[in-house]
């Protein structure tokens, strides 16, 4: 008799393949995308200078990023055919819905769609790119029965997914901010929704399948939906004083507490530093003490019961609700920064390619047979073939 195989429930401490693409350095709980620290980026880089890194592998030169933004730049306006679809969807579909749908299409629209070379897949990641803000800013824009904003080829890319979402030119402390968020959402190793993509291509799929896959991935609340969570959490609590009998009553219930806690981090989230800088600075812009009382209290009451720090989604809830983005839009942000890393992985998965597909262990009832059911000669003979080779 063989001993059972150990099952690693959620593919928990399971190393499945290599990536260049980033990873968290233990030594010093870094975030590298790459080989740079994340903090490191998000104080000096604009996004498009990390998307290039994630896809080339190394940070653009003045002239290369200047190219790189003209070709953003040029590619950001929302198709007709994407609008009028998103204009057929119901607003009580979730925007996670919207912006997956909009791929979709997009993907079903592009001739190119199956081509699988670098440089198609390269061109089609950078398209995404492009694109998707504008999806989210008019499936926002649509609830509040607000007009479609034309996206301006002066802006940078996080001034004008501002100015495409509000119609307004953004001050530049919530344009830092917002470029903030999106360099540290960008990319996170083998997350859940890139895990997703990579399964997806590895069956030879199209980039766009596995972008969509991810994107249902990215949805769920224990992924991409935490920090929606943390939204709703803080309009729950609404202010400070009420934290402290909340979560006696939410630890009580053994809800769980969305925005705290991270598989791959033992010490913390490293990228919470970096956004809480940048929460402070939309605090003192919106002047805002009252949120950030209600932050510090939630964090200081659970991390002092629990032992378990916040995560990235923690500050970014707060920071995207200062903007102005609506709790249902937050997510679809998180699509408009991961894109970048999912499309990095989906070329590297192509790279060197092998289909993913692990095994299970059964634990239903052993082999029963129909009544009255009699193998003919041919299925009989199959059992007692030779096994087939392993290649």
């Amino acid at each position: 008799m063989t001993d059972a195989p150990e099952i690693k429930k959620g593919l928990a401490g399971v190393t499945v393949d290599v990536t260049s693409i980033s990873k968290v350095n233990p030594e010093t709980n870094s975030l590298l995308y790459r080989g740079y620290p994340v903090q490191e980026l998000a104080a000096t880089q604009p996004f498009e200078a990390v998307a290039y890194l994630l896809w080339h592998g190394e940070l653009p030169d003045p002239a290369q990023l200047e190219v790189f933004e003209a070709a953003e730049r040029a590619q950001r306006s929302l198709d007709d055919n994407v609008k009028q679809a998103i204009d057929l969807i119901p607003m009580t579909a979730h925007p996670m819905d919207v912006v997956r749908t909009a791929v979709s299409l997009i993907g079903a629209s592009d001739p190119s769609a199956d081509d699988a070379s670098v440089e198609s897949n390269l061109a089609k990641s950078e398209m995404l790119f492009a694109k998707i803000p504008a999806i989210v800013a008019y499936d926002q824009r649509r609830r509040r029965g607000q007009e479609l904003i034309e996206p301006r080829d002066d802006l940078g890319y996080s001034a004008n997914f501002l100015w495409m979402t509000f119609g307004e030119e953004p001050e530049q402390v919530v344009v830092d901010a917002f470029n903030v968020s999106m360099v540290l959402y960008a990319e996170h190793s083998f997350n859940a929704s890139t895990f997703t993509a990579r399964v997806i291509t590895s069956t030879l799929s199209d980039l766009y399948s596995a972008v969509v896959g991810a994107i249902g991935a990215l949805k769920g609340a224990l992924h991409g939906g935490a920090n929606e969570a943390v939204m709703h959490i803080f309009d729950d609590i609404a202010t400070a004083e009420n934290v402290a009998p909340w979560l006696d009553f939410a630890l009580a219930e053994k809800r769980k507490v969305m925005g705290f806690g991270h598989r791959v981090y033992k010490r913390g989230d490293s990228r919470v530093p970096t956004m809480h800088k940048a929460l402070l600075t939309l605090v003192e812009h919106y002047d805002r003490p009252d949120l950030l009382a209600l932050y510090e209290t939630l964090e200081s009451e659970f991390v002092g019961r629990k032992g378990i720090y916040p995560n990235l989604d923690y500050p970014s809830g707060p920071a995207y609700n200062l903007i102005g983005f609506d709790t249902p839009t937050f997510t679809p942000l998180f699509i408009a920064a991961r894109v970048t890393g999912w499309t990095a992985h989906v070329m590297e998965q192509r790279a060197s390619n092998a289909l993913i597909r692990p095994l299970s262990l059964y634990n239903g009832p052993d082999e029963r047979h129909v009544a009255g059911y009699v193998a003919d000669d041919a299925e009989a003979a199959t059992a007692l073939r030779a096994e087939e080779s392993a290649e």
